[in-house]
């Protein structure tokens, strides 16, 4: 796993793939607003996985102060944006260890809860942000009314 700026090239490309796979699950890319910048620190974080020299998979977060107080937590939020594994590299644990990886450097940030919005037609990974202790959080965010999304969270141990 590398530490890289959200404008990457590798993260790029990672993210076009993955807005490819939106379409096709969902008929549209995900338009939530994002800037490049969010994702360096300090104000976020962002890596890409590699296996032999190739992009395969990709996370980060971003603090969020609107979601904090939307949701009426008291620690520091960060939100869960952009985890992806190439297809072929699915059901191997590189989304499990990236997010693992995603967690332990926000808590080492300052952040309190991770939270994150996923989508009902992604089952895969609302089974796999389960099974890492994420639970239902009030809807907040760019698709607070979509009633296809699903919002998660999880209380992070101290860095």
């Amino acid at each position: 796993m590398r530490l890289v700026g959200y404008d990457n090239a590798d993260a790029r490309l990672l993210t076009r793939q993955l807005q490819q796979e939106y379409v096709e699950r969902y008929g549209e890319p995900d338009d939530t607003p994002m800037e490049w910048d969010e994702f360096s620190p300090p104000h976020g974080h962002f890596i890409v996985g590699y296996d032999a020299g190739e992009p395969i998979a990709m996370g980060g977060w971003r603090f969020s102060d609107a979601v904090r107080v939307h949701l009426g937590l008291p620690e520091r939020v960060v939100e869960l944006k952009r985890m992806y594994v190439v297809p072929d590299r699915r059901k191997q644990g590189h989304a499990r260890g990236i997010l693992t990886h995603l967690e332990r450097s926000a808590a080492t940030a300052g952040a309190g809860w991770m939270v994150l919005e996923t989508g009902a037609m992604q089952p895969e990974a609302v089974a796999l942000y389960r099974s890492c202790g994420y639970d239902e959080v009030p809807a907040f965010g760019h698709y607070a009314d979509s009633p296809h999304s699903i919002h998660l969270g999880k209380r992070l141990s101290p860095g």
